[in-house]
């Protein structure tokens, strides 16, 4: 138990100290039920619509929608937590615009995002549910190195032996899915293992660089997810324009968009934000329950 809570914390996301004393005790619950099914349901429904027959949607353009669902969702939470909606905007003016200097801060960690969701696509094509849930597990591992070198935190030897454990272990699984003799039609499992390794070191850069800047301060987490989201609708605008500028003119902005994208797009947007819930109502240790038997759940869906 308390090697899982050191590994948790290093990934943990900070909200603010005086919302969990008040909280009701069935959101802790709640909280972290949903964010159970998120996971499963996010990972499996996006792997579906990107290896169903039919036309494909444009990657960059779905991570571009995410973003700006999560940001509308932001507001509508920072709207929820300050009771007011005027008073929510005179807040998001004064923290966004009259203070430029600190929101700039977050356009590091929102570039490093936006990179990261782009591997995601290409990891989720290229791998079954069960193989990139267990990699992309090697974020924890990931983020305990940059917490290392940018908080100037310590682990101890065994916890250090465990993580490399967990690498060692993932990897098998790994070697095992490539060298598998089951045929597997229009994928690359190569690709796709290096798009989620390469996802995992920018998820562990972004985290914990975000969390330094949160630290900092005592700005409210919703504030500054709108602040990430200004800068990921910017990069991923750009991103979309500068990889698949000629396709989107082409073939639309919304080529290959159907019902069950637009639901695994916004249930991957409320990701992020039901993390920060689960943060606030409960704790690190149940989160990472809630993560651990969400990967049993897909593994045990995608055989």
């Amino acid at each position: 138990m308390h090697l899982k809570y050191s590994f948790l914390a290093a990934v943990r996301n900070a909200v603010p100290n005086n919302s969990i004393s008040s909280s009701p005790p069935y959101m802790k619950h709640f909280s972290l039920l949903f964010l159970t099914l998120q996971n499963v349901t996010s990972i499996l429904l996006l792997r579906y619509v990107r290896t169903t027959p039919g036309p494909r949607f444009i990657n960059s353009t779905a991570v571009l929608n995410s973003e700006i669902q999560k940001t509308v969702l932001s507001i509508l939470l920072l709207i929820y937590e300050q009771k007011s909606v005027v008073g929510s905007f005179k807040l998001l003016y004064h923290a966004v615009i009259c203070n430029a200097k600190d929101t700039l801060k977050t356009g590091i960690p929102a570039l490093l995002y936006t990179l990261q969701n782009n591997l995601l696509f290409v990891s989720i094509s290229n791998l079954d549910a069960a193989t990139f849930q267990v990699s992309f597990q090697l974020k924890i591992f990931t983020t305990a190195i940059f917490t290392v070198f940018l908080l100037h935190r310590q682990f101890s030897l065994v916890q250090w032996l465990a993580l490399f454990l967990l690498f060692f272990g993932i990897s098998l699984v790994q070697i095992e899915n490539m060298t598998s003799t089951t045929p597997k039609q229009d994928v690359n499992a190569i690709l796709g293992f290096i798009s989620v390794v390469s996802a995992c070191i920018l998820s562990g850069l972004a985290g914990v660089y975000f969390e330094k800047i949160l630290k900092g301060s005592d700005t409210s987490v919703w504030i500054r997810n709108i602040q990430l989201g200004i800068f990921g609708m910017l990069f991923g605008f750009l991103t979309a324009y500068m990889s698949d500028g000629t396709e989107i003119k082409k073939k639309g902005f919304l080529f290959g968009y159907t019902d069950l994208v637009w639901i695994a797009i916004t249930i991957q947007s409320a990701g992020g934000l039901l993390v920060a819930l689960v943060v606030k109502y409960a704790d690190n240790i149940w989160k990472g329950f809630a993560t651990s038997a969400a990967i049993i759940i897909s593994c045990i869906i995608s055989m």
